[in-house]
């Protein structure tokens, strides 16, 4: 007989159940040891970034193999949210997808199809079926997966676009949007604000995002690097948030540790 499995559960599940803000990392190495070093952390999420990291199909997939051991949800960010490109990552076995660029309410209705097997409707899903060739099913190990696939997938879509800000109270209002994500530092750019991620006009519109997904009863994540930013944004109601990703840490602690010696060097033999 075969092996009959559930399904870790959601990120939405997750979000549902807890009883304080989830705190992500980003994995943008593209490396199954960095991530698994990341997913070991403790924190309650990662993101796996394919929309500016070195990440395809393959890459990914490895990496959830990597994470799987660990008690994080992975969050999987794909380059773009066209209906082929989120089939091949939900057929990988991506559970959770943040798909970048969300403009408007109608972007989200067809990410939404994007993501759901058609059901006959005239606006059921556009998924293409191939559950019995893929992870996403464990090849048909999964009892049902076609008819609660949709059960076992948590979509968020990202907010990063004065245009996106503008349409948050319809894009949050969309069937089949679970959470959304605001990106402060494309918003910014957006504005005309490139590299002003704590301009007050930017941290508004952030506001304005998470207020619009609580208003909404959906939950709202958020980039937030700088702790400050964090805890406003966390106490403005963000449900989750990105305090940090595997490469800026590796970056600034390495320039840390190297700071500390040479500079201590350099400092001596200038006392000479």
């Amino acid at each position: 007989m075969p092996i009959r499995l559930e399904l870790p559960a959601t990120l939405r599940e997750r979000l549902d159940a807890a009883d304080r803000p989830l705190i992500g990392l980003w994995a943008c190495a593209g490396s199954p040891i960095t991530a698994e070093i990341v997913a070991g952390s403790g924190c309650d999420w990662v993101l796996l970034d394919a929309e500016h990291s070195p990440n395809g199909l393959e890459s990914v997939l490895a990496q959830l193999y990597a994470m799987s051991a660990y008690p994080v949800a992975p969050l999987v960010r794909p380059p773009f949210g066209d209906s082929v490109t989120i089939k091949q990552f939900l057929d990988l076995g991506a559970q959770n997808l943040l798909i970048p660029m969300v403009d408007s309410a109608e972007q989200a209705a067809e990410v939404v199809r994007a993501v759901r097997y058609p059901d006959g409707s005239a606006g059921g899903g556009v998924r293409g079926v191939g559950s019995a060739l893929a992870r996403s099913a464990r090849w048909n190990r999964v009892e049902g997966y076609l008819g609660r696939a949709s059960e076992t997938i948590s979509l968020t879509v990202q907010i990063e676009s004065a245009t996106a800000v503008a349409d948050v109270e319809r894009i949050v209002a969309v069937d089949g949007i679970d959470a959304i994500f605001v990106g402060p530092s494309d918003l910014a750019a957006s504005m005309g604000l490139l590299g002003q991620q704590n301009h007050p006009e930017v941290v508004d519109s952030v506001l304005r995002a998470i207020a619009a997904g609580v208003s909404a009863g959906k939950p709202v994540g958020v980039n937030a690097f700088v702790e400050a930013d964090a805890e406003r944004y966390i106490e403005a109601g963000a449900s989750f948030v990105a305090v940090g990703a595997d490469v800026a840490i590796l970056a600034r602690q390495t320039e840390a540790v190297v700071d500390r010696f040479a500079g201590a060097a350099a400092a001596e033999r200038s006392s000479y």
